[in-house]
């Protein structure tokens, strides 16, 4: 069932009919992917609060954009030592209430990068990959997490927001596999797989 067959879709109002839409967009890459869509469709159609009102946990579930920036003629990704989190991610951030997750992402990416948002083409302004991931640290909660993919020349990632990363590296897909995954995103490893298939296919 895809978000446009939701049962729930009509009484919904347009943000969470626009994000079951987001959601329905995604293709599966595994089992975990498909429990975590299936769960991210039910708590959007349920009624729960959506956005982060108060950091870091109110509420104890709530939506996030990441975005991936990939400079597809070196096939590296670029990752970010988040200094709350202390691993390696996508850069990203909370979506604002009401706030479109895409619009989130040019917000997002401008503030940390310094670079304005371009969408790859693999997804384009749709979300690649879904996670739901617990967080630890002080204030658990659980993001709910629509990963974009942008484009960007390694060259033109001058800065980053040093408060919230201590650095930024580039990274080919190859040791992104082959750092521990106790340093990295806890589905970092699955999104570079799914990535990788993805542009095979598309010949990258």
């Amino acid at each position: 069932m895809t978000s446009r067959d939701h049962p729930l879709k009509a009484s919904l109002d347009e943000p969470r009919a626009h994000l079951l839409d987001l959601i329905g967009a995604v293709e599966p890459w595994d089992d975990l992917e498909h429990t975590h869509l299936e769960s991210a469709r039910h708590w959007i159609a349920g009624g729960a609060p959506l956005y982060r009102v108060r950091k870091p946990d109110v509420p104890p579930m709530h939506l996030v954009s990441y975005f991936a920036v990939l400079d597809d003629t070196r096939g590296q990704l670029l990752l970010v030592a988040h200094r709350k989190a202390g691993l390696w991610l996508p850069a990203g951030g909370h979506v604002e209430s009401g706030e479109d997750p895409w619009a989130a992402v040019v917000r997002e990416c401008r503030e940390e990068l310094g670079i304005e948002a371009v969408a790859s083409p693999v997804a384009g302004e749709l979300p690649f990959f879904l996670t739901v991931t617990g967080t630890r640290g002080q204030g658990p909660h659980t993001d709910v997490s629509l990963w974009y993919l942008l484009d960007a020349d390694a060259h033109t990632v001058t800065d980053y927001d040093r408060g919230e990363f201590s650095a930024v590296r580039w990274l080919t897909h190859e040791q992104v596999l082959a750092a521990s995954a106790e340093l990295l995103d806890p589905h970092m490893h699955r999104f570079a797989r799914k990535l990788a298939w993805a542009r095979a296919g598309r010949g990258g």
